[in-house]
């Protein structure tokens, strides 16, 4: 057995991990020259950046647990909070310190920003979806699903839209009500510690994909960064994966590259051709980072701030986190007409706003935008997505477009690889 993973994402350092673990000899293959594909670092003026600002949630169990496993000592690179919810000077939901679902139920009673009217809505919303074990008969958009529910225009806007945004990067008249609600069962449905919010105290490349590799190396695996696979062609002995005019024989490869550059191999086998029309089908959303320098006195009231306005979702005090002082991370979900604007005018819009909402500020040192224009896959209702296991012999897909409970999350991406690399075992044994 030898197995090439394609793609050095989360998703594809996860099934090395696995693999290694059990002694299976695995190469590495990242096109890129870092790790972390979708998530991964920039460096940006001797600063080491994100492509995408990501948040981890305690309910994030299978990527906690191997930051954990290939990092013992890497505990301080998250920054663990009791959710709090925040919309600066709108909208605080606090979880308390009480079992579950008390924690919830207490915290949703006291929050302020909304009438006792909404409190008691929201309430019974998580009520009656508790009890109907977060499932839908039919999958409706996010908003079909709280029209049904009578939530109120300004609930959505504090709390359940924003939400939506941050879990599936998709906006609510398109989002799929059922993924939105497994969300919900994993994370405010769940223990107490499961809607935790962590937030990286270094770059996504450090937080996971550099340690893995590590790790896979230091039992016999290969990682090969900058190398970018061509071609997978079916052969007697298992699968030809060209690289650079050479090729190299494995008798298993896990493909876990993001959707959009999967079918460049698929489509050239033919048993595939389905899963390729299923991916073909898929349209994407945005994330835009902006990134703003100030002086160093510039700061945030608390390390992470919800925004309810035009451009901002969420920004992070990036001297809190990761003692970048006078750095700003604003991050920009899902499709808008901010797509429209240059990098230059979103930077100075996004400052404006920030001014408007925290307090006078001065100009910005330096600006950096960075857009990764598809960075999700469109989380709509009864979305087809592909399985893992594939009609061609000893062929997998990882990645978080995979058949998963979950939306385009790192914890999707971790799962995804994880199942993989189980599928490979089981075949071994």
């Amino acid at each position: 057995m030898k197995v090439a993973v394609i793609g050095g994402g989360y998703a594809g350092m996860a099934a090395a991990v696995t693999l290694a673990d059990q002694g299976v000899p695995v190469t590495v293959y990242e096109a890129a020259k870092q790790l972390g594909g979708r998530a991964r670092r920039v460096e940006v003026r001797g600063l080491a950046l994100d492509n995408g600002l990501h948040i981890l949630l305690g309910a994030y169990r299978e990527t906690l647990r191997l930051i954990g496993h290939v990092n013992p000592d890497g505990g301080g690179a998250l920054l663990r909070l009791p959710l709090d919810w925040v919309i600066y000077q709108q909208f605080r939901l606090r979880a308390v310190a009480l079992p579950a679902p008390l924690h919830l139920v207490v915290g949703l009673l006291q929050a302020r920003g909304i009438s006792l009217t909404d409190r008691l809505s929201a309430l019974r919303f998580i009520i009656r979806m508790r009890l109907r074990d977060y499932a839908l008969a039919r999958d409706v958009t996010v908003n079909e699903l709280l029209d049904r529910f009578g939530q109120s225009a300004r609930l959505r806007r504090m709390l359940w839209h924003p939400l939506c945004v941050a879990a599936l990067n998709t906006p609510p008249d398109k989002a799929s009500g059922r993924v939105f609600l497994r969300v919900l069962r994993d994370s405010l449905g769940a223990a107490r510690d499961h809607c935790d919010l962590l937030l990286p105290k270094t770059d996504l490349t450090s937080l996971f994909p550099e340690p893995a590799a590590a790790h896979v190396k230091a039992r016999g695996g290969t990682v090969r960064i900058g190398c970018r696979v061509t071609a997978i062609d079916p052969c007697d002995a298992g699968f030809s994966v060209s690289v650079g005019g050479r090729q190299e024989v494995f008798s298993h490869v896990i493909c876990a590259l993001p959707p959009h550059q999967v079918n460049a191999f698929l489509i050239g086998i033919s048993a595939l051709a389905e899963i390729a029309e299923i991916i073909e089908s898929f349209s994407y959303q945005p994330i835009y980072s902006v990134y703003l320098r100030y002086p160093r006195s510039i700061r945030l009231p608390a390390p992470m701030v919800g925004f309810d306005s035009t451009l901002l979702h969420w920004a992070f005090d990036r001297e809190l986190l990761c003692g970048q002082t006078g750095v700003i991370g604003i991050v920009i979900s899902a499709e808008g007409a901010h797509q429209q604007l240059s990098q230059d005018e979103l930077a100075r819009l996004v400052h404006r706003e920030l001014q408007q909402h925290i307090a006078p500020l001065p100009d910005p040192l330096w600006a950096q935008v960075i857009a990764e224009k598809r960075a999700t896959f469109s989380c709509t209702p009864a979305l087809a997505r592909p399985s893992q296991q594939t009609p061609v012999k000893n062929f997998f897909l990882a990645g978080d477009y995979t058949e998963r409970d979950y939306p385009a999350t790192l914890e999707a991406a971790v799962r995804s690889g994880i199942g993989a690399a189980r599928l490979v075992l089981e075949k071994r044994d």
